[in-house]
């Protein structure tokens, strides 16, 4: 079920999920868990300090090798929980090319 101006449904875990952020220059990385997900977004539980969250953007690393991951702006924070849109590509207007 949508909860507010969600257009999607999220999917909550049982079991805790460890999930990372990095910064999109590489320069931070963070350990955190995953608490719910969606088509759109997510809601994460961060250890540490949430400073470096300052930069809006940022991947989530879904595995431990980086090799599944999604790119992330901040939307909100609340304590030690962060919300995150994941970003897409936007699509282009005009005629397609031959």
């Amino acid at each position: 079920m949508a909860f507010g101006d969600r257009r999607a449904d999220r999917v909550h875990f049982e079991h805790r999920y460890p999930v990372n952020l990095m910064g999109v220059d590489g320069t931070w990385r963070r350990k955190c868990v995953l608490l719910d997900v969606s088509t759109t977004g997510a809601k994460l539980e961060v250890e540490g300090t949430l400073e470096m969250l300052g930069n809006q953007e940022f991947f989530l690393l879904l595995s431990s090798t980086g090799l599944a991951f999604r790119r992330c702006e901040l939307i909100r924070v609340d304590g030690t929980e962060v919300g995150v849109r994941f970003v897409t590509e936007k699509k282009k207007k005009g005629r397609p090319i031959a």
